[in-house]
C-alpha cells in the first residue's frame, strides 16, 4: 500500500519581524548547510565573482555595503537559476596603510620600525593582521554575503605570493619590467612613491609669485607656487609659436640665485594664453617638467631629499621645502626679481591619502611596468566584446585612459608587501627570481623595495583560483562573471586586471561584464567624508533597521555609474516595507494561503485573481530583464511599488471579500494568494534574503528559499478584459473612499448608498467588492441620497449615491470649512496682489515670479474643492 506524502510543515510567525533575533542564525544554518560552497567538479553552469578585497585593516563602510548588497543579489539570482555559483572573498594586504598603522601603533610605545628592523617589523605586522584583520568579514556576515567561505583569499598568503613572484619574473623577461629615473609621487612623511589613487587632491591657499629671469630685453618673467623649486631649474620653455619670445629661442637666460645661465627652448606643451607664456622647467621635481626635460635632453637637478628638505649648494641647504619656500622669495625681492605676487592664491595640491602631507613630485629610481603592450589588449578586449561594461556610456572613460596609460610604478618604499623578487650581485650584475629558483648566494641582495599594492589585487580573478597551477577551480571558474565596482577605480583597479588577466591567462577576459555602480552620498548630494562628519556606519542601520532593509535601500538606489544619495529615513522607509511584507504574509497564512493546491484554470478564478497573476507575470519578466541589464533601482523599485501598492492595498483587500464567500471560491483564492506570495518572496530573496527565508519557508515548508528554484514567467495571454475591471473598481473605490474624507467621515463608518450604471461600465461583478471596500451598507427603504459623486470611466459614468443624514456634524463641517476657505481666499489675494504689481513683477526673478504663481493656482484648486464640498453638505 502506498502511503500518501505529508505536507511540508509550516512554521507560524511571530506577530513582528525581529530581524536582530533571527539573521545571525539563519545565516549560520546557510553556511553550515553549505549552500555558498562552491563544487568545480559541477557539471551546472558556472557563475563567479571575486570579492574587490577591501583592506585588511578595513571596516565595513556604506560603499562596502552598496557593492556587497549588488554582489550578493546577482550570486543569489544565479545560484536560484540552477548555477554552480562561486563568490570568492578575501582581504587586501593594503601595504601602505597597513605599515602606517602599524607603525603609528609602535609610535605610541615610544618605538619606530628602525628600532625593530625589517623582519621583527613584519613580524608585527603579520601579528597586526591576525588580530584585526578579520573584522570586515565579520561585518560581511552581518550583511548577509553569500560567500564561499572555504575559499577565504589574502593577497599575501602562499599561494597568490607565488602568483606574484610567477608573473614579475614573466614580465621581466619579457622586457615588460624595467628599472628607470622618472617622476613619481613622493610622500616625504611616509617616505615612499605612491599610486595616483592613493593621493588625495584638495584647493589649498598658496601664493603665485611672478619672477624676472635675466635681464633688459633679453629677461622673461615665470610664475610658479613652488619658488624652492626654481633652484633646479635647467630650462625656461615658451610655445614656438608665441612671437613675444621667438627672439629668445636658444638662447640663455640666469636663474637667479643660482649663476647659472639655462636654455630658453621651444616645446609645444606650453600655453601661450596662460600666465606670461612662459614656464620654468625643473625636470627632477614636476612631472611636465620632466617630459619637457626629456623632449630636449636637459640636465635634471635634484634639489631636495626624500624628506624634503633642500640639498642645493647655497644659503637654502638644510631648510625644509616650507621653511625654503619664503626664504627664496625674500631673497628674489631683495634682488628685485619679483615682478608680482597673489596671495591667497587658491590651487590644486596633492595630499597622501595616509598622514595627509603634500606629495612631492620627485625624480626617482623606481620599477616600472611597460603598459603600452598590455594596455592595447585590455582596450581591445572591451572594444571586440569579451567584456562589456555597464553602463555602456563608461566605456568611453575606459578608453580614454587605456588608450593614453602612461607606464606604471610598482615600486614602494616599504617593508610591508611583496618585495621585489631582483637580486644585485657583483659587477653589476642583475637577477630575476622566480618562485622556484634558488636565491643567488653570497654577495647577492635582493632589492629593498615591495610592489604596490595595485599589483597584486590587479592578479586578484586568476590569483585566487590557483594559478598558476591549473586548478579545477581556475578551469570551472575563469573568466569570471561579472565584476561590481565603483566608477571611481576603473583606471586604477580595473584595468589593471585587464592587462594581467589578459597576459596571464593567453587572452582570455578576467571578467565577462564590469557593472559601475556610482558613490555614496549624503541627502544632500555630498561626498560622505569623516572630515565633514556625514557618514553613516552601515552597521548602525542594520542594528536599528535590520539588514534587509538597509541592502534594499541600497539597491533601490544603485542605477548603472549613477551616484547614490542616501538618508536614515529611507532607511525606516525600506523597513516599513519589510514590516508590510510581513504582516501581509501573517495574514495571507493566517487566511488559509497555500502552496500545497495548484492554482485552478483561469477561467475558474475571479477578475481579480486573472489581473494579479497577470501583474506577477508581467513582473517576472521585468525583474529578469533588470537583473540583466544591472538595474538594480529599477527592479526594487519595481518590486516594492508590486508588492505594497498591487499586492498589499488591493489583492489583499479583494482577496478577504473572496473567501469570505467560502466554497471553491476561497479555496481558489487561497491557492492564488500562495502561489502570488511564493513568486514574490523568490523574486525579493537577492535583495532582502532574511526575511524571506523566514517568511518563505513559513508559507511553503520547504528547506530554503535559497536553494529555492528562481521563478520564470508563464507568458500566456494577458486578460486585458479583468485588468480592465479591476483598474475600474480600483478607480471607483479610491474616489469614494476620497470623497468619504472630505466629508470628514471616519475610515469605519459605514454609511448607506446606491451605486448607479455599474451594468454600462461592465463592474456589476465588482460592486459587492466596491461595497466592502468602502463601508457601503445596501439602502433600506427609507434610504435617501444626501450627497452624489460621479466617477468617469473608459466605458461610461457611474453615480453613486450616498445617505449622509447623521453620520456628520452639519454645523461642525461647516464651520471647519470656512475656516478653510478663508485661508485660502487670504492666499489667493496676497498672490494676486503681488503678480498684478508691476514693481514685483518685473524685478523678480522668473522661477519666483513662478513659485507665486503656482501658489495662485494651488489656492484656486483649494477654494473650488472647499466650495464644492460644502455644496453637498445637507443644509443645517
Amino acid at each position: 500500500m502506498t502511503e500518501t506524502p505529508t505536507a511540508p510543515q509550516r512554521s507560524e510567525l511571530p506577530p513582528a519581524w525581529n530581524p536582530a533575533e533571527v539573521e545571525a542564525g539563519l545565516y549560520q544554518r546557510w553556511v553550515d548547510r553549505g549552500y555558498f560552497t562552491a563544487d568545480a567538479t559541477s557539471d551546472k553552469p558556472p557563475f563567479s565573482i571575486v570579492l574587490p578585497p577591501p583592506n585588511v585593516n578595513g571596516s565595513l563602510h556604506m560603499g562596502h555595503a552598496l557593492n556587497h548588497s549588488v554582489m550578493d543579489a546577482l550570486t543569489r539570482r544565479r545560484r536560484m537559476q540552477g548555477y554552480e555559483v562561486l563568490w570568492l572573498p578575501g582581504t587586501d594586504h593594503a601595504g601602505i596603510a597597513t605599515q602606517t598603522a602599524v607603525e603609528r601603533a609602535l609610535a605610541s610605545e615610544g618605538m619606530s620600525r628602525h628600532d625593530l628592523g625589517r623582519e621583527k617589523f613584519v613580524e608585527r605586522v603579520w601579528q597586526w593582521r591576525e588580530e584585526v584583520g578579520g573584522r570586515i568579514l565579520g561585518q560581511m556576515r552581518r550583511l548577509g554575503d553569500g560567500v564561499d567561505w572555504d575559499r577565504v583569499r589574502f593577497t599575501m598568503d602562499e599561494g597568490l605570493s607565488r602568483s606574484v613572484q610567477t608573473i614579475f619574473k614573466r614580465l621581466f623577461d619579457d622586457g615588460l619590467i624595467y628599472r628607470a629615473e622618472r617622476i613619481i609621487n613622493w610622500c616625504p612623511r611616509c617616505q615612499t612613491a605612491l599610486s595616483d589613487i592613493e593621493v588625495d587632491h584638495s584647493e589649498d591657499d598658496g601664493e603665485l609669485v611672478s619672477i624676472r629671469y635675466g635681464s633688459g630685453a633679453s629677461s622673461i618673467i615665470v610664475a610658479t607656487t613652488r619658488a624652492e623649486t626654481m633652484l633646479g631649474d635647467t630650462a625656461v620653455a615658451v610655445h614656438p609659436e608665441d612671437e613675444r619670445y621667438r627672439h629668445l629661442i636658444g638662447t640663455d637666460v640666469e636663474v637667479p640665485l643660482t649663476g647659472r645661465y639655462v636654455p630658453v627652448v621651444a616645446d609645444e606643451h606650453v600655453d601661450p594664453k596662460f600666465g606670461t607664456g612662459a614656464v620654468k622647467v625643473t625636470p627632477a621635481h614636476d612631472p611636465n617638467d620632466f617630459e619637457i626635460g626629456r623632449r630636449h635632453d636637459l640636465p635634471m637637478l635634484t634639489v631636495m631629499d626624500g624628506r624634503g628638505v633642500i640639498t642645493a649648494k647655497g644659503p637654502f641647504e638644510g631648510l625644509d621645502r616650507f621653511e625654503a619656500r619664503p626664504a627664496v622669495v625674500a631673497a628674489l625681492r631683495e634682488q628685485g626679481r619679483i615682478v608680482a605676487e597673489k596671495r591667497p592664491y587658491q590651487h590644486s595640491v596633492g595630499h597622501c591619502s595616509r598622514c595627509d602631507t603634500v606629495i612631492e613630485p620627485r625624480l626617482s629610481l623606481q620599477w616600472w611596468v611597460k603598459v603600452e603592450p598590455l594596455a592595447r589588449e585590455a582596450a581591445a578586449a572591451v572594444r571586440d566584446g569579451r567584456t562589456k561594461i555597464h553602463p555602456p556610456e563608461l566605456a568611453k572613460r575606459y578608453f580614454d585612459w587605456v588608450d593614453n596609460l602612461n607606464d606604471w610604478c610598482i615600486s614602494r618604499q616599504l617593508w610591508w608587501g611583496h618585495r621585489i623578487p631582483v637580486w644585485y650581485g657583483p659587477n653589476d650584475k642583475v637577477m630575476c627570481v622566480g618562485p622556484d629558483d634558488e636565491p643567488p648566494g653570497e654577495g647577492w641582495t635582493q632589492d629593498e623595495d615591495v610592489l604596490d599594492t595595485w599589483f597584486s589585487s590587479g592578479l586578484w580573478p586568476f590569483s585566487t583560483l590557483g594559478w598558476p597551477a591549473q586548478t579545477a577551480d581556475l578551469a570551472k571558474f575563469y573568466p569570471t562573471s561579472v565584476l561590481s565596482t565603483g566608477y571611481d577605480i576603473l583606471f586604477f583597479w580595473v584595468v589593471r586586471m585587464m592587462m594581467f588577466g589578459l597576459y596571464a591567462m593567453d587572452g582570455k577576459q578576467p571578467f565577462d561584464h564590469v557593472f559601475l555602480h556610482g558613490l555614496i552620498r549624503d541627502q544632500h548630494g555630498k561626498k560622505m567624508s569623516k572630515s565633514r562628519g556625514n557618514g553613516i556606519d552601515p552597521l548602525d542601520w542594520m542594528d536599528s533597521y535590520g539588514a534587509d532593509a538597509t541592502r534594499f535601500t541600497l539597491l533601490r538606489g544603485a542605477n548603472p555609474g549613477s551616484d547614490l544619495a542616501i538618508a536614515e529615513e529611507w532607511a525606516a522607509g525600506s523597513r516599513n516595507f519589510t514590516t508590510k511584507l510581513w504582516n501581509a504574509t501573517r495574514f495571507a497564512l493566517g487566511n488559509g494561503a497555500t502552496v500545497q493546491r495548484p492554482v485552478p484554470a483561469r477561467e475558474q478564478l475571479t477578475d481579480a485573481d486573472r489581473w494579479i497573476l497577470d501583474l506577477l507575470d508581467q513582473l517576472v519578466t521585468d525583474v529578469d530583464g533588470q537583473f540583466e541589464a544591472f538595474q538594480f533601482g529599477k527592479l526594487a523599485e519595481g518590486l516594492y511599488h508590486f508588492t505594497w501598492d498591487e499586492f498589499c492595498d488591493w489583492y489583499l483587500e479583494l482577496a478577504k471579500v473572496q473567501i469570505a464567500e467560502g466554497g471553491a471560491r476561497a479555496e481558489a483564492t487561497q491557492a492564488v494568494l500562495g502561489h502570488v506570495l511564493d513568486v514574490v518572496l523568490r523574486l525579493l530573496h537577492p535583495l532582502a534574503p532574511f526575511i524571506t527565508e523566514t517568511l518563505w519557508t513559513a508559507l511553503t515548508g520547504g528547506e530554503s528559499v535559497v536553494v529555492a528554484d528562481w521563478p520564470k514567467p508563464h507568458g500566456g495571454a494577458r486578460d486585458e478584459v479583468a485588468a480592465s475591471r479591476i483598474e475600474g473598481l480600483k478607480k471607483l473605490v479610491t474616489e469614494i473612499r476620497r470623497f468619504r474624507s472630505d466629508q470628514g467621515l471616519k475610515p469605519a463608518q459605514k454609511v448607506a448608498g446606491k451605486v448607479r450604471g455599474a451594468c454600462c461600465v461592465d463592474l456589476v461583478d465588482q460592486v459587492p467588492a466596491v461595497r466592502v471596500l468602502t463601508r457601503m451598507t445596501e439602502p433600506g427603504e427609507e434610504f435617501t441620497a444626501s450627497a452624489q459623486i460621479e466617477v468617469g470611466l473608459p466605458k461610461g459614468a457611474v453615480k453613486v449615491e450616498l445617505d449622509l443624514s447623521g453620520a456628520i456634524d452639519v454645523v461642525a463641517e461647516r464651520k471647519r470649512l470656512a475656516k478653510d476657505l478663508a485661508v485660502a481666499e487670504k492666499e489667493r489675494a496676497q498672490c494676486e496682489g503681488k503678480l498684478n504689481n508691476p514693481a514685483f513683477t518685473d524685478k523678480a526673478p522668473a522661477e519666483v515670479v513662478a513659485k507665486i504663481q503656482a501658489r495662485l493656482t494651488a489656492a484656486n484648486a483649494d477654494i473650488e474643492r472647499i466650495h464644492a464640498r460644502l455644496d453637498t453638505l445637507p443644509q443645517s
